[in-house]
């Protein structure tokens, strides 16, 4: 299979590292929004094509799909884009930063009947995939999910300490990977929420630091918290209180509520969640199937985080 990657940047990278373990799957061209910076990625993974032109990516002989890591705002257009050149499409996360452009990503993958999907890691990762199987299973019940996602970054650089050429942000992007996992490991939407955040950065123009309540129908809750000032520990922690047992996930490393580590080195053929990810992106493609995570699916999250944004404006 033929692929395009758009987006030269820490998390293209991270794709193209995981491709490279996945057979029968050739990136033919990459391409970027530098044209130093794409052609100096492209020679390191040996891609034959790269370009600061997404359409003459997407023109490249046999192409069959596209992964997009490119800047959040870019995501629904070149989406739309792909879909109506006849490429299946992979949206990293966010799939958009509004809930308008998520729905038409939704109706034109509906239009074309291709595989378009969202780029949920989440959902992957082995950790919460052992969750999730215990979930389906009855053996667990979700009471509460409460959630750290923590960075320090009061400049505007990527996680390769490189300056990015846009604007991260804690509710369209950092929450969505959270607001997401409540709903698809309860098998609910939410019901009630409330959003609350802190002073706006003077020069980037987005809040530093947030929190979130969610509440299921049945009465499940999720508390979040989000901070781009947290000097310490970075990333996202998990912690899962359910029914039977409390677990805690910290990436791919899961341990109960006493710490005693569990082993997920078995639950899937990686445990590298975004090749488990592009794995299902392809396999689906492949089969002519509806993939885990698709823009359809991951739709009710961005309406989540529209309401949420509402809340935020209305305070």
């Amino acid at each position: 299979m033929k692929v395009v990657v758009a987006g030269q940047g820490a998390f293209g990278q991270k794709h193209l590292e995981a491709i490279g373990q996945i057979a029968g799957i050739e990136v033919v061209s990459l391409a970027g929004g530098s044209a130093a910076t794409t052609e100096e990625v492209a020679r390191k993974f040996k891609i034959p094509h790269w370009t600061t032109d997404y359409s003459a990516s997407l023109a490249q002989p046999g192409v069959e799909a596209v992964i997009l890591t490119t800047p959040t705002q870019m995501h629904a257009r070149q989406g739309i884009e792909a879909l109506r050149a006849g490429k299946h499409v992979m949206i990293e996360i966010p799939m958009a930063d509004n809930l308008r452009d998520s729905e038409q990503l939704v109706r034109v993958q509906q239009e074309t009947g291709l595989v378009a999907m969202a780029g949920h890691t989440r959902r992957f990762n082995p950790s919460h995939q052992w969750i999730h199987k215990r979930i389906r299973t009855n053996a667990l019940t979700i009471q509460q999910m409460n959630v750290q996602t923590y960075f320090f970054r009061r400049t505007n650089m990527n996680a390769q300490g490189k300056p990015r050429s846009w604007t991260d942000h804690l509710l369209w992007h950092h929450a969505c990977h959270t607001v997401d996992l409540f709903m698809y490991q309860t098998g609910e939407t939410i019901a009630d929420c409330y959003a609350v955040e802190g002073p706006r950065h003077p020069t980037l123009g987005i809040a530093m630091d947030m929190g979130i309540l969610m509440k299921t129908p049945s009465g499940k809750v999720c508390v979040l918290s989000l901070s781009f000032n947290n000097k310490g520990p970075l990333g996202t922690f998990f912690r899962y209180i359910c029914d039977h047992g409390t677990y805690i996930a910290r990436y791919d490393e899961l341990v109960d509520g006493e710490e005693n580590k569990i082993d997920v080195s078995k639950v899937d053929v990686s445990m590298n969640g975004i090749e488990l990810q592009d794995r299902e992106f392809f396999a689906a493609i492949a089969e002519r199937r509806e993939p885990n995570a698709s823009v359809a699916q991951a739709l009710p999250a961005m309406r989540t985080l529209d309401r949420l944004e509402r809340i935020l404006e209305r305070h």
